[in-house]
């Protein structure tokens, strides 16, 4: 199998996963943990299927071609796996880009990001596995920044976690209706509306606060 014909296999895996059992047997756990592992892990292959090939597991482990007992840690670990690794390698640009007198950088917008996760790093990190782009970005953006270790592998523990058993759950009790099955695209793009939609929302009243407090006499904050 060529680099080509790879690609095209991870990025349809979701849709060819019945044959794919068949033919490799338990072997397809490592496949789905290396799909998740380097979707999350590294940026470049941010576009890999994420949400449909959760919910697609779920549905599988019904009639016994996947084990939901296995799938679930297996899925989980490939996220938290992911999420360090590019923690890992936003961490190391981090510690270089502050050490270095780049001017081209603003230091001062670093410090501000850093304090951003810091204090509102938590809720970014239980929504982002929800949303295809920002579940890559958002583990190298908190390396960058320096987010403490300890503090981001909580959330995104808890992120992962809510993430895999919501989806494969879902698949397992949903994924098999008709109705759901023929409407797979459309269920998908409105998690990622619900989840994008979320972020924005907590986004914007967190800024009315913000605006609200500085337009307060000081007798009233």
């Amino acid at each position: 199998m060529d680099f080509i014909q790879l690609l095209h296999t991870a990025l349809h895996f979701h849709q060819s996963l019945g044959s794919l059992v068949a033919q490799y047997g338990v072997a397809v756990y490592a496949m789905l943990f290396a799909i998740i592992f380097v979707e999350i892990g590294f940026l470049p292959l941010f576009f890999l299927p994420g949400d449909p090939l959760l919910f697609i597991c779920g549905a599988f482990c019904v009639g016994g071609g996947l084990s939901i007992w296995i799938v679930m840690p297996v899925l989980f670990a490939a996220t938290i796996a992911g999420s360090v690794v590019n923690y890992a390698i936003g961490r190391s640009i981090g510690r270089r880009v502050f050490t270095q007198n780049y001017r081209w950088l603003d230091k001062a917008a670093l410090a501000k990001s850093h304090a951003f996760y810091e204090n509102h790093g938590g809720a970014t990190f239980l929504l982002s596995p929800y949303l295809a782009v920002v579940r890559t970005f958002a583990p190298f953006i908190a390396g960058v920044s320096d987010m403490s270790f300890r503090r981001f592998l909580v959330f995104v523990v808890a992120g992962a976690a809510l993430w895999v058993v919501s989806l494969v759950v879902g698949g397992y009790f949903f994924g098999n209706m008709p109705m759901v099955r023929d409407n797979m695209s459309a269920i998908v793009l409105l998690g990622v509306a619900v989840g994008t939609g979320s972020l924005l929302l907590g986004g914007l009243w967190r800024h009315v606060r913000s605006l609200t407090r500085r337009t307060q006499p000081p007798g009233n904050q």
